[in-house]
């Protein structure tokens, strides 16, 4: 039986005055993917991000998100597939500074409409399943870097999305963390999450399943695998 991508870019073409960040642009990810979309600064990659992530609109072309026409969507449709089933990573982790891990991941969970009790438990069994139940209590100064990210990963995957973008995800950390971070990802695909990467680092990128490199605004010949 044929099954719906999860992501799909049809012809996408992102411009701004005077720039063309993304040239028609077709990609297709499928359920449980993990691929590293790689490329140096001004390449595209982070627009790409923004388009998969429905953080902005394609100039033309279409984006479908499980199925779905992204543009069709009314904004509140979109805020609600945002908040459902796409989670974010970030490079600086963007935690809430005095606020325990457990509560960075349940305050995640806002927009999911859970009562406070039903987020922390949540939040604490995510964090138990990224390795971190032994730092419910601590806030984002008694940890490490690599433990940041962690509870980033862990707030960004607490509502089960479909689909999750780790944008530059390594980039703070060094590479021990970083190492240790990658093999969350993979455990995270291989239970069912598209994992989607963002990064400058073709060292990463090259442990990664599937490789996408982008080159001025578009999908570099013989880079896409």
């Amino acid at each position: 039986m044929e099954t719906t991508p999860v992501v799909e870019l049809r012809e996408v073409t992102k411009t701004y005055p005077g720039v063309t960040a993304l040239d028609a642009v077709a990609l297709t990810v499928e359920a449980g993917e993990l691929i590293a979309i790689v490329g140096p600064s001004g390449s595209g990659k982070s627009t790409m991000l923004h388009m998969i992530g429905t953080l902005d609109r394609p100039t033309s072309g279409t984006v479908l998100i499980e199925g779905q026409d992204v543009s069709r969507l009314s904004d509140r449709r979109l805020s609600a597939l945002r908040a459902t089933r796409i989670g974010f990573v970030f490079q600086q982790f963007h935690l809430a500074h005095g606020v325990t891990a457990l509560d960075n991941v349940a305050d995640g969970l806002l927009y999911q409409g859970m009562p406070l009790t039903a987020r922390r438990r949540t939040a604490r069994e995510t964090l138990e399943r990224v390795g971190l139940g032994h730092r419910l209590d601590h806030r984002p100064h008694q940890l490490s870097g690599g433990e940041k990210q962690r509870v980033a990963i862990a707030r960004a995957v607490a509502g089960d999305p479909a689909i999750l973008l780790a944008d530059e995800p390594t980039g703070a950390l060094d590479s021990v963390s970083g190492a240790g971070v990658l093999d969350l990802l993979r455990e995270l695909s291989g239970h069912g999450t598209t994992v989607i990467v963002i990064t400058h680092d073709r060292d990463i990128a090259a442990t990664l399943p599937r490789q996408v490199g982008m080159r001025d605004g578009r999908i570099a010949v013989g880079a896409a695998r």
